[in-house]
């Protein structure tokens, strides 16, 4: 997962980007990136680190220019470490292009190849961005064949990308001299949105919350398939560039990964995790006793309108029984597993008056790992919990996501392959409750109808682009296993960093 954001404006747009990124660094905490263009000229700061760490005053003097984009990154492909692979990325033909990418390509090895082979372009990184800017670069090189550029010219690279490119991508552009691009692919696996300010300033991002932070009016979700091409001067030219375009947003948006301030496509983030906390409120009843509960309590900060919602309808207390250290970075950055599990103390705290002789209900919004599940129960044992019990508001994690959600393997998936009473044993907890699959697809279904559907792979194991096999899972996993058995730290050798603590906020 990453978070983008591309401005076009009449006046100076480094300040508006940044503010943007602060924004969406819920996102991604690994690299921030900015491009803005004066004239024909891009002028770019990338670096390792937060926004509020790579962008210094110099830096940002350093940014001219009423067009830009930007990204906050958290790398699901290539190399975590490099700073090379910081986005945006720069091509200087046609035109010379700029483009900032949220997603994962699922044949970015195949693609690399074939741009070689085929097209004639070299790839300097393992980044699966670059592989799409170059896709990207070469068909609008073969759309204008080299004449002057044209807004039909635009579309029909786009339409050209569908075609070749696989997976997921929200796409943020820039073409030196003409205007923004912004595209999305046919399943609208990943966010993007776009909104106006009342001077006219264009801005695209993951996420409304970007928009309305910054004094921008959302407008609307760029449709799955459809590409936006915005002018220099504000015109705004849209256009379905997708043969058979199906909505499958992520479903883990909602779940997790957003924040709950965003309405993404046409869904209020806080209502579908309310609706998930009623589905879940269900399953609780029906396993334990309301009775036997005395005091429901969130793990912060995503799974606590879940956790409200369980408690109202079970009518069970609310509490908050665990205080965030905002100060201690995302847990699932550690390098290794060592380090997370000492992290996982470092950032909550119990309030231990809210555990002492109780039977607690915790309440997280998912369970990946298990890892950070098992030291969170173990603390509330340690805060004098009588007994622990533990909710998930989503179903298990079973199955590898190759989207843009770093939980590429099977064997850190705590549910993968195991019972739900093997998963309770492995936590530690004295009864296990997750969401049920369909319902949480008809809870967050039911905020907008019109969509055809979710990409809930991690749930489900379908795989809505229908070309993701076992084969291409390893091929994925392959490079990251790599880089676990390299790393030392790393005791259990997972490779990803994901175990998802609740950090909804940094």
């Amino acid at each position: 997962m990453c978070g983008i954001v591309g401005v076009v404006s009449a006046q100076p747009v480094n300040q508006l980007i940044y503010d943007a990124l602060l924004l969406l660094q819920h996102r991604g905490q690994d690299a921030a990136g900015i491009v803005t263009q004066l004239g024909h000229k891009f002028f770019m700061h990338k670096a390792k680190g937060m926004v509020r760490d790579v962008f210094r005053t110099r830096n940002m003097r350093a940014l001219p220019g009423n067009c830009g984009l930007g990204q906050v990154r958290y790398p699901t492909a290539g190399n975590a470490a490099s700073e090379e692979e910081a986005q945006p990325f720069y091509v200087n033909a046609p035109f010379g292009l700029v483009l900032a990418h949220n997603g994962n390509l699922t044949n970015a090895h195949a693609l690399k190849e074939e741009l070689a082979r085929l097209d004639h372009r070299h790839i300097n990184t393992e980044s699966d961005s670059e592989v799409l800017l170059n896709v990207l670069a070469h068909e609008l090189e073969r759309a204008t064949r080299g004449v002057p550029l044209q807004i039909d010219d635009v579309f029909a690279a786009v339409s050209a990308v569908h075609r070749r490119v696989r997976g997921s991508y929200a796409v943020v552009a820039l073409i030196a001299g003409h205007g923004m691009l912004v595209f999305r692919d046919p399943f609208g696996i990943r966010p993007l949105c776009v909104g106006r300010s009342s001077d006219g300033t264009v801005m695209a991002a993951s996420e409304s919350v970007a928009l309305e932070g910054t004094g921008h009016r959302f407008e609307r979700d760029v449709a799955p398939g459809e590409a936006i091409f915005v002018t220099l001067d504000g015109q705004i030219h849209a256009r379905q560039c997708a043969e058979a375009p199906r909505h499958h947003p992520c479903i883990f948006e909602y779940v997790y990964l957003a924040r709950p301030d965003s309405v993404i496509d046409g869904i209020s983030v806080y209502q579908a995790r309310l609706n998930m906390g009623e589905t879940l409120a269900t399953r609780v009843v029906s396993t334990v006793p309301p009775t036997d509960i005395d005091v429901v309590i969130p793990i912060p900060e995503s799974s606590r309108p879940a956790a409200m919602e369980v408690a109202r309808l079970i009518g069970r207390p609310y509490r908050e029984g665990f205080v965030k250290n905002r100060y201690v970075g995302r847990t699932f950055i550690m390098p290794g597993q060592a380090v997370r599990k000492k992290s996982v103390r470092q950032k909550l705290n119990v309030i231990a008056s809210e555990f002492a002789g109780r039977n607690v209900l915790l309440v997280d919004d998912s369970i990946v790992r298990g890892t950070t599940s098992r030291e969170i129960v173990q603390m509330a044992r340690e805060a004098g919990a009588r007994r622990v019990f533990m909710a998930s508001a989503a179903p298990p994690v079973r199955y590898p996501n190759v989207y843009g959600i770093d939980m590429p393997t099977q064997e850190e998936l705590v549910a993968h392959g195991r019972t739900v009473e093997e998963v309770r044993q492995i936590i530690g907890c004295d009864a296990l409750i997750y969401q049920d699959v369909e319902a949480m697809k008809r809870a967050v279904a039911a905020l907008n109808p019109r969509l055809c559907g979710f990409e809930a792979s991690c749930f489900d194991g379908v795989y809505v682009t229908g070309d993701v096999t076992l084969e291409t899972v390893a091929a994925l996993n392959a490079p990251r296993q790599a880089a676990a058995k390299a790393d030392p730290a790393d005791e259990d050798g997972a490779g990803s960093r994901l175990t998802l603590p609740n950090a909804q906020e940094v």
